[in-house]
């Protein structure tokens, strides 16, 4: 079984505004209401491919009451801790002549809530994926993906870790089954520039030898680096596709390879599908669906990565 967790859900409000100026009244042109968080991504992402899971997390008031209601009209299964405190936040994109986004808080967790998600998370078993992805809330320990990995620890569940600076870092000796940077957030980690897949291999290695099984590593438009831990190097150029949304395609590329391990045993499968995921949302409005990701499939041209 698959299981997501999400710290932080939002209801995301994207709206479209003719040059937008502040001060004044301004009329959209167009909006949407999703439900976000990167574990909800990857959980609907999953989902659109046909992989049954259940997104873990925190909700609360109206506005997670919709969080769960927009996910159970996609068909996910949810299992979130209801806070008492507050409301589950609201993100608001604005896209007119450039981009801007105001991002809400999100509801009081208390140590209760969070002792709640470990009795969850015990009822996990051996050979169970489960995911972390996203930041955590000023409201929790920022030591937390560490302490569910020391938590976990020794019971065969695979992990994976998408998040960054010490979030992901402080879980490595943990050994996570893959964890998911992009290239700038791999050269934070070690203070140099990385735009080269060669260095991106070479300092994955260096995230292996702190503990990490698998490293995949995207780069946006120029592809993404998968480092395996039986020695095998994949590298891959970006799908051709027009952008249309870059919101939560480093998620879907966490799904795809998810869904495609699963499915095969065999990482570089599990590569390709991550890469066409992560494309087929960046090529979307929306989230990947299945015939989006299976139609670049079809297009991998393999001399080519």
């Amino acid at each position: 079984m698959i299981y997501t967790v999400t710290f932080n859900p939002s209801l995301d409000y994207i709206v479209d505004v003719t040059d937008f100026k502040t001060g004044v009244v301004n009329r959209t042109t167009g909006e949407k209401i999703f439900a976000g968080g990167k574990g909800i991504n990857v959980s609907m992402v999953l989902k659109n491919l046909g992989m049954s899971n259940t997104s873990l997390g925190f909700t609360a008031g109206f506005t997670g009451n919709e969080i769960k209601r927009l996910l159970a009209k996609k068909g996910v299964d949810t299992d979130f801790i209801e806070v008492e405190d507050g409301i589950s936040r609201i993100n608001v994109k604005l896209r007119s002549n450039e981009e801007s986004e105001i991002n809400g808080q999100g509801p009081a967790i208390t140590e209760d809530n969070i002792k709640k998600l470990y009795e969850k998370l015990d009822c996990l078993k051996e050979s169970d994926v489960l995911v972390l992805a996203g930041s955590i809330p000023d409201v929790m320990p920022s030591s937390m993906y560490m302490d569910i990995m020391k938590h976990l620890e020794g019971r065969g569940i695979n992990i994976v870790v998408d998040a960054t600076r010490n979030l992901l870092t402080n879980v490595l000796p943990y050994k996570p089954f893959l964890i998911k940077p992009n290239n700038h957030e791999l050269g934070e980690i070690f203070g140099v520039e990385i735009t080269d897949k060669d260095d991106v291999i070479k300092y994955a290695k260096k995230l292996q030898e702190q503990g990490a099984r698998n490293v995949l590593v995207s780069m946006a438009g120029d592809g993404a680096v998968l480092v395996t831990e039986d020695g095998q190097e994949f590298k891959a150029n970006a799908p051709k596709g027009k952008l249309k949304n870059s919101v939560g395609a480093g998620d879907s590329m966490v799904a795809g390879f998810v869904y495609g391990y699963l499915k095969s045993n065999d990482y570089k499968q599990a590569f390709i599908y991550g890469v066409c995921t992560g494309s087929a949302s960046a090529f979307s409005e929306e989230l990947a669906t299945k015939p989006e990701v299976e139609a670049l499939i079809d297009k991998w041209d393999s001399a080519s990565n």
